[in-house]
């Protein structure tokens, strides 16, 4: 879809269709007054949020359409508001025909505003057809912000939004192929490619590699599975970074990269396992992320790892009750194979640490505890260091992405003692989404660490009014945020 910035009135903009922000309180584009006041009198329109209505062929205006979208109550329309708006008018117009669509920006005209409305756009007009020929999809043509005067700074939102989306989008292409389609190889293939697209330094360790350095934990849960794990290592660079406090610290990206999970030995129940090719969707983020961070350049150095792995059922699989041993020299008693993510990231966050990473982020779609917490709302943010998880969280929240902090106190960590190992991979039944995170700061110890468990938030069972169904790409935005925000 192309993207465009044009500085016209509202009854200048040539498109099919045309679209503005009215809100409760009435306040909105002058040129909609007479029609807005009698959809109000009509009860047609109200301006509350997720609110559409048509005017066809309207007077005085080149575009064939002019949509009024409500925008709530002023006072609480941010960014995240307007992301939203946006793509569920994409979605709801390029169903109806409309293949050209323009958005007129008004109030504040900033880089933020127009990096939400691109992203909105950009997002909302995606379609998980890779694999559909026959899909009836009718994705736009073009997508115009339109400003009714000259603002440098939105050029920049605009580019900024376009890589972002497009991150997010090529993190959802992943999480959408089948087991078949995106297997451990496969996905180390993706990532290369995209590293030479963008210019990134990367490194797959295969299983020869990853055995001769002692990462068992990780290689327990690949043995069952005739398909070979990876570990990937993407590596950005800032150009004449300086040895100063600026940059002397490196941050880690950590994926969990499942790319199927029947369970292990442990398996699933039948009922909804397809759905299992999500697992990776932390992968995904990372992989995204690292696509948007190598355009961004920001000013401090950045390594994506994403351990990957099949968790299959064989005459090979772990077993419950089998020990490993981790890189880090810990021991781990595997209790239920289907806690395999946890045993991935382990050594993934080791070899982080080892390659002088100073703050680390997992995501992974680690446990159904955090969806029985956080419903599907929330991401579960969990820290062994508050000023990290701050950084974080104010990085998701310019994004919209809603994280939430979780308790990590020690008490917790009783619950993964093991009478034969160093620790248990599950505790007991409650406070699962806790435990899971207690084994990985384990691995993190004393450097500032934060993991999102995003099992809630990674995958759409049924369209939302802005996004399609399937995953959702989550974490993509914040990362690079993180990134982008660091200094």
């Amino acid at each position: 879809m192309e993207t465009k910035l044009l500085y016209q009135a509202l009854n200048e903009v040539e498109a099919d269709a045309v679209a503005i922000v009215l809100f409760e309180d009435g306040e909105g584009l002058p040129q909609a007054k007479t029609w807005l006041d009698e959809m109000r009198t009509s009860g047609e329109f109200t301006g509350k949020p997720g609110e559409m209505a048509t005017l066809h062929q309207p007077q005085g205006l080149k575009a064939k359409r002019l949509i009024a979208v409500g925008g709530g109550k002023k006072d609480k329309f941010d960014a995240a508001v307007l992301r939203k708006a946006v793509g569920t008018v994409v979605r709801a117009v390029k169903q109806k025909g409309v293949k050209k669509l323009a958005w007129m920006l008004s109030g504040d005209n900033d880089t933020v505003t127009a990096e939400a409305a691109v992203e909105g756009a950009i997002l909302g007009n995606y379609e998980p057809i890779m694999n559909k020929p026959s899909s009836d999809a009718k994705p736009l043509d073009s997508f115009a912000l339109v400003a009714p005067a000259h603002a440098p700074e939105l050029e920049a939102g605009l580019q900024r939004g376009v890589i972002l989306a497009e991150a997010q989008n090529f993190a959802r292409d992943l999480g959408n192929q089948p087991a078949n389609l995106m297997t451990p190889t496969i996905i180390g293939q993706q990532a290369q490619q995209m590293a030479r697209d963008f210019k990134l330094d990367i490194e797959v360790l295969d299983r020869e590699r990853m055995k001769q350095l002692g990462m068992g934990s990780l290689l327990g849960v690949a043995q069952g599975s005739d398909e070979p794990p990876v570990m990937i290592i993407l590596k950005y660079q800032p150009a004449g970074a300086k040895n100063d406090a600026k940059t002397s610290d490196h941050l880690a990206l950590i994926g969990k990269g499942v790319t199927f999970d029947s369970g292990g030995i442990s398996i699933k129940p039948a009922q909804d396992m397809e759905k299992m090719k999500y697992d990776m969707c932390g992968a995904a983020a990372v992989i995204g992320a690292m696509r948007a961070i190598a355009q961004l350049k920001p000013n401090v150095p950045v390594t994506g790892i994403v351990p990957s792995v099949e968790n299959m059922v064989s005459g090979r699989a772990q077993r419950p009750g089998d020990i490993v041993k981790s890189l880090s020299g810990k021991t781990v008693e595997v209790l239920n194979t289907d806690a395999e993510g946890r045993l991935i990231l382990n050594d993934a966050i080791t070899y982080a640490k080892r390659l002088g990473c100073t703050h680390l982020v997992d995501a992974a779609t680690l446990t159904g505890a955090i969806v029985v917490a956080l419903g599907h709302v929330h991401t579960g943010a969990f820290t062994n260091n508050q000023e990290m998880l701050a950084r974080l969280l104010g990085a998701a929240k310019e994004e919209g992405e809603n994280m939430w902090p979780m308790p990590l106190d020690d008490d917790y960590r009783e619950l993964l003692k093991s009478a034969f190992a160093d620790l248990a991979n599950i505790g007991p039944r409650w406070g699962g989404a806790i435990t899971a995170a207690w084994f990985l700061r384990e691995f993190a110890e004393d450097t500032p660490w934060v993991h999102l468990d995003i099992a809630g938030t990674g995958w759409l069972d049924e369209a939302a009014p802005n996004l399609a169904k399937g995953p959702t790409g989550v974490c993509v935005r914040t990362f690079a945020q993180l990134a982008a925000r660091w200094a």
